[in-house]
């Protein structure tokens, strides 16, 4: 494959390079997840309140000790911050646990 692409610089069909990345890649946002316990019937009032939080990019339904797991994209660790503050404050949260994503390996 490289010798391939040598021949294609060498002759000028290819004059460069870009590289695509996904929409939803930043490398300076901060990335979480977090676990989520509600408490008693609650559910449908939280997950109502947890999606209207913008950094919360996604919420799952699970199974064990934890109810919900809410996949976190913030801006800034002010705005991470700001959205742990949020969360506790909803009522119907019993507990949740956060963990930032330091790095994809």
């Amino acid at each position: 494959m490289q010798n391939r692409l040598d021949r294609l610089i060498d002759t000028g069909t290819l004059l460069g390079f870009t590289v695509r990345v996904r929409d939803d890649y930043d490398v300076n946002t901060i990335r979480a997840v977090m676990m989520v316990e509600v408490v008693g019937k609650s559910t449908t009032q939280v997950v109502r309140r947890l999606r209207g939080l913008t950094e919360i990019s996604a919420l799952h339904t699970t199974n064990g000790n934890w109810d919900l797991v809410a996949d976190i994209r913030a801006a800034s660790l002010a705005d991470f911050d700001r959205l742990l503050r949020e969360v506790r404050m909803i009522d119907g949260i019993a507990n949740s646990e956060t963990s930032l994503l330091l790095s994809t390996v």
